[in-house]
């Protein structure tokens, strides 16, 4: 137990999961638009019910993907005006990193929550 908050870590299984919910992400390489979206929600889905921190790890995962897809979208449409294009390239390095810190504080039984995400599903 973590004496600092007395919440059980949770197990080997749970963490490696639980981190996969945020590196299926990178599924948006074989479906461009969707397939950061359809990652961490397909991986939720199947595991959510194995333990508490998988299931909290991978709303997370999916309302930060949600909220990215989002502002891709947004600077997108913001691409009219020339100032889209830098943005795109600072939203999606943005995301890299803090996904890659995700997946790993998750491995290491840390909850993660992403700064500047919208928390759509509950």
């Amino acid at each position: 137990m973590d004496e600092q908050n007395l919440v059980p870590t949770p197990s080997a299984e749970a963490r490696q999961w639980a981190m996969l919910c945020h590196y299926a992400a990178f599924f948006w390489v074989l479906a461009p638009m969707i397939g950061n979206v359809i990652g961490p929600l397909v991986v939720w889905q199947l595991k959510k019910d194995l333990d508490p921190f998988v299931d909290q790890q991978g709303r997370e995962a999916l309302n930060f993907q949600i909220t990215y897809s989002i502002a891709m979208m947004v600077c997108g449409a913001l691409a009219w005006v020339l100032i889209g294009f830098p943005l795109m390239l600072l939203v999606g390095v943005t995301a890299l990193v803090l996904t890659i810190i995700a997946g790993i504080k998750a491995n290491e039984g840390q909850a993660y929550r992403y700064p500047l995400c919208l928390r759509l599903i509950k």
